[in-house]
């Protein structure tokens, strides 16, 4: 009789689109407050991939990544994303969001995101959540890579090597060595 398994052990991270540093910055206290220790931040850099929240954050748009030290149980995406969702909501003006919040984790094998949109690549978590896998850990580059669906500025090299120097501090909370 198989048994079912515990899930891989993850670094919780935040990708983060805003046009006001100071609502980033206010942001950054709720987010150490709710999830913890910040372990590593991206340098923020413009955001030009779509102009889809141009209206609801301003322009121009920045994009910084937000790496958490706890290592996290899988099972708890859900309900991160419905929490950040809490937190975006707190931080609006009336009806517009000044902060877009993506939480995801990373695993030694993969990255995956949370979503409140369905689409073909999803898989559903419940509570009106749903989740991708984003980048895929392949052993021999020794390095992550895209997935079909995988979004564009997360292809970049710079934030590959993020998540890569990401991984190695999981690697090193884990106990393994670094590769």
């Amino acid at each position: 009789m198989r048994k079912a398994r515990h899930p891989e052990q993850a670094l919780l991270f935040l990708g983060t689109l805003y046009s006001d540093r100071q609502i980033f910055a206010e942001a950054g206290h709720i987010l150490k407050d709710q999830f913890g220790e910040i372990i590593l931040t991206s340098p923020a850099v413009a955001w030009d991939h779509s102009s889809h929240y141009k209206d609801e954050l301003g322009w121009p748009i920045l994009r910084q990544f937000v790496f958490f030290g706890s290592v996290i149980d899988t099972g708890s995406l859900a309900d991160i994303k419905l929490k950040t969702i809490e937190i975006e909501d707190s931080l609006s003006a009336g009806e517009k969001r000044r902060i877009n919040l993506d939480p995801g984790y990373i695993t030694l094998a993969k990255v995956v995101l949370a979503s409140t949109k369905n689409y073909s690549h999803r898989i559903y978590l419940g509570k009106g959540i749903f989740a991708e896998i984003t980048l895929i850990y392949r052993a021999v580059e020794r390095t992550y890579t895209p997935h079909l669906f995988t979004y564009t500025d997360y292809q970049k090299k710079d934030n590959i090597d993020l998540f890569m120097k990401a991984r190695n501090e999981l690697r090193r909370k884990l106990g393994r060595p670094a590769c």
